[in-house]
């Protein structure tokens, strides 16, 4: 039972933060490992691996509500989108544009979406008990999910991509941590109460607070070419963004009577619970950092 002001009498808060901070340093370590030392296609198994994982969980929520995924369609796509754009960009010719090159890996993304639609379709037209919900969710676990997160893999390819991924990552990680530390002791002004009572305002603000710092320092230790003012844009960007994939998420469960998406992360649930953030992060930061290259004359 929580309180008005967002504590709990057993003490619980402190201990579920712990679980929580130690499951994310830990998740985030092994991605950071596989960002900085693994390249691009080891980084693009991983992507794959989590999207499988993520996927699985959306279409296990669906099915709660008698819908009926194809899900060897969907994870099959998923787990091909990362990996064969990841391939894509390692076998696209050197350039000093690295833009080119990740648009390059451009392909293997679109590709395979194009291919799991002409497929969920066929499925669609050949067996009678499929209905359009079917289809329609089958395909947008897949976007939702992989389409987006794929933009990590894509991310790697600009200049810098390594540390911008990672700063990508961390940014993600200090928000929901601080969100978490700040909201869950001092939240007074709830964020959304309908679609998740535990969300405020004072941990949006610090989380918001974090995810900006991590982008400012981006500039001062990173060649990018951007501005100051662009990176701190930018890291606004990305804290809305972690809020609304998180929120949508919160809305998906709360829609079908979920509480979690999995259990396999101590303090998160699943991996859903775990990257719905990073899944609207991923393309919010990509883009970002494109447009901000196209404006200021940055060779991304």
């Amino acid at each position: 039972m929580t309180q008005v002001d967002g504590t709990h009498p057993s003490g619980r808060p402190m201990k579920d933060f712990s679980i929580r901070a130690v499951s994310a340093i830990l998740l985030g370590t092994a991605q950071l490992v596989a960002v900085i030392w693994g390249g691009t296609l080891w980084w693009g198994v991983v992507i794959a691996a989590i999207a499988v994982m993520a996927t699985t969980e959306f279409y296990a929520i669906t099915r709660s509500e008698h819908r009926k995924p194809n899900e060897v369609f969907g994870l099959i796509a998923v787990a091909t989108m990362p990996v064969l754009t990841a391939w894509y960009l390692t076998s696209a010719p050197r350039a000093a544009d690295r833009l080119a090159v990740a648009q390059h890996g451009l392909l293997g993304l679109t590709g395979t979406l194009a291919a799991l639609v002409v497929a969920a379709l066929v499925w669609h037209l050949v067996f009678r008990q499929v209905t359009a919900s079917d289809t329609a969710i089958t395909v947008f676990g897949v976007v939702y999910v992989g389409f987006t997160l794929t933009h990590l893999v894509l991310m790697r390819e600009l200049d810098s991509g390594t540390e911008l991924v990672v700063a990508t990552i961390v940014s993600v990680w200090l928000n929901d941590i601080l969100a978490y530390a700040v909201g869950s002791p001092f939240g007074r002004h709830k964020l959304a109460p309908h679609i998740s009572p535990q969300k405020s305002w004072e941990g949006l603000i610090a989380g918001t607070v974090g995810t900006v710092a991590v982008w400012i320092a981006v500039g001062f230790t990173t060649q990018t070419g951007l501005p100051l003012a662009w990176l701190a844009a930018t890291g606004l960007a990305i804290s809305a963004a972690a809020v609304l994939g998180d929120l949508a998420e919160s809305r998906l469960k709360r829609e079908t009577g979920v509480k979690d998406s999995g259990r396999l992360l101590p303090g998160h649930g699943g991996f859903l619970d775990r990257f719905d953030s990073m899944i609207m992060v991923s393309v919010v930061s990509f883009y970002m950092l494109v447009l901000g290259g196209l404006l200021f004359g940055v060779a991304r």
